[in-house]
């Protein structure tokens, strides 16, 4: 929409004579994007970004929506369209609009109102993780793991659950069966194209079943979490892979993700400038390969190998690059990786092995050698776009990833690059004379930390997840002064959104009235 509608002149024009146009970034203001997400959800039976939504003065929604093309196109109304009709129903029918926006707004606070019943027991925690494990197992995919058809998220909250339960409930067959789902899920990111081979880390989500072909977006709380994952892992298996993985999602952040300050950017866009030149950015073009750029990279002869076989045909074997490429068109609806490959492990280092006829030492030697090459490579490319913007929550996630993998790894660096984290967000992201977390802050063009003016006071996510690494980075160095300032904030996330009526705690501060809704999430409930 940014390129099809808000950079079309006409509609440029209808909406700068008719209406205050307000462009939300959801990261920095989460509290506002609830609402409005939970308004177009509850209206059209569904939702997602980009989101419009249309307000009445007082800020209450009346007409909502997602995508939105910028003419009519088939059933869908255009762009155009819509405001025309808004400005029409605005002019000859302003009561009504007013009217629906206060209808709806008032069912929202009923249907969104979260309260313990006065007299009523909570259920059992045992009930509650039974009743979780079940809902999992329902809609877990066995063949490579994950919890539904595509697209496919790797939601490591629920592998950490289902580790959890093993770990509660290990001598059952739910238990069992708990870690194996974990487990799998986990071995088969690892392997597919949603890993990225050369530079690690991990992208976004699949749009395919098999992990194979990402939306190539790397976003930090990604990577954040999935490391506590990986390395959870790694304890209660004993599998070096999934400590490996954890270490290489820390060298991935630590290189392209961090920030001289301590603190960790956002994200890695999805699209860049493809190499063979043109302005049009293109989804994934900084990380696929062609078969020819593959051959002409890895042209050695591997001596002993069946058949003469080069590096590039042991590497393309044991990567499944094909000489047409290996994207189905299905997942390229735009084209855009037509004659690419997505890198995924196709076949174990024994078996790639014992194809070519050497040995297992080999096989991991050439592999390593190769990705290390394209990594040159990759360098020389046209990079993704970088969100230099540092969010105080998943700073906070970050700050426990490094934790606990520095802890469990004995990895001194890690554990020192936590520390760094620990003291950015005392320093960037912590007002102490107001006692008051800050949800952001960027790099500058001088490449100094600079605030976001006004500076916007952090939200329950925020708390949460900064307490829960301060606790990790606690038990890692034993330093006092992180539990200290753990059990600071926590005193204060009581005082700001803890409802003490209706339990539980609000996502933002409730005495801000300019919030419609206050919502809750059961996600983000932390208690020392």
């Amino acid at each position: 929409m940014e390129r099809e509608s808000f950079e079309d002149e006409e509609i440029g024009k209808i909406l700068s004579d008719n209406f205050v146009s307000i462009k939300l970034d959801r990261e920095e203001r989460p509290d506002v994007d609830k609402v409005y997400m939970t308004f177009v959800q509850s209206t059209s039976g569904g939702g997602g970004w980009p989101m419009s939504v249309w307000l009445t003065p007082d800020l209450r929604p009346f007409i909502g929506g997602t995508y939105f093309p910028p003419r009519d196109h088939g059933r869908r109304p255009g762009l155009k369209t819509v405001l025309m009709r808004i400005m029409d129903q605005w002019q000859n029918n302003r009561p009504a609009l007013e009217s629906t926006g206060d209808r709806i707004l008032d069912a929202l606070k009923k249907g969104t109102a979260v309260a313990a019943n006065p007299g009523e027991s909570p259920p059992l925690a045992p009930d509650v993780a039974t009743r979780c494990f079940q809902q999992l197992a329902h809609s877990y995919e066995e063949e490579y793991g994950g919890f539904r058809d595509a697209p496919k998220f790797p939601t490591p909250v629920n592998l950490m659950f289902l580790m959890s339960y093993w770990c509660v409930n290990h001598s059952t067959s739910e238990g069992v069966e708990a870690l194996q789902m974990a487990l799998h899920t986990l071995r088969m990111m690892a392997l597919g194209g949603i890993h990225d081979h050369v530079a690690q880390g991990f992208h976004r989500y699949s749009t395919d079943s098999s992990w194979h072909v990402p939306h190539f977006e790397k976003m930090l709380y990604d990577q954040a979490q999935l490391a506590v994952a990986y390395i959870t892992a790694s304890q209660v298996s004993g599998e070096q892979l999934f400590a490996d993985v954890a270490r290489d999602i820390l060298l991935y952040v630590s290189r392209d993700l961090s920030d001289k300050s301590g603190g960790f950017y956002s994200a890695e866009d999805a699209d860049s400038v493809p190499t063979s030149g043109g302005r049009e950015k293109r989804e994934g073009a900084f990380c696929v390969w062609t078969a020819s750029e593959v051959w002409e990279l890895l042209p050695d002869v591997v001596e002993g190998a069946t058949g003469s076989a080069t590096q590039a045909d042991i590497f393309m074997h044991h990567y499944g690059v094909k000489v047409q490429g290996n994207v189905d068109p299905e997942q390229d609806p735009h084209g855009e990786l037509q004659g690419q490959n997505v890198l995924i492990v196709r076949y174990s280092v024994e078996l790639t092995a014992a194809h070519f006829g050497i040995s297992v030492e080999k096989v991991n030697e050439l592999l390593a050698s190769a990705r290390a090459k394209m990594a040159e490579v990759r360098k020389s490319r046209p990079r993704p776009h970088l969100d230099t913007k540092m969010l105080a929550s998943w700073n906070g996630l970050m700050l426990s990833a490094y934790a606990r993998v520095g802890a469990v790894l004995r990895d001194k660096g890690m554990l020192e690059r936590a520390v760094q984290a620990g003291n950015f967000l005392k320093e960037h992201l912590w007002d102490a004379e107001r006692q008051t977390v800050l949800r952001s802050c960027y790099r500058g063009d001088d490449l100094e930390v600079q605030q976001i003016s006004p500076p916007i006071s952090g939200f329950l996510d925020d708390y949460a997840f900064i307490i829960c690494g301060l606790l990790d980075l606690y038990e890692a160095t034993l330093q006092t002064e992180w539990l200290q300032w753990a059990e600071e904030l926590q005193l204060r996330q009581d005082e700001l959104f803890l409802d003490k009526q209706g339990g539980g705690y609000f996502c933002s501060d409730p005495s801000d009235n300019t919030v419609l809704l206050q919502l809750k999430e059961g996600s983000f409930v932390m208690a020392l």
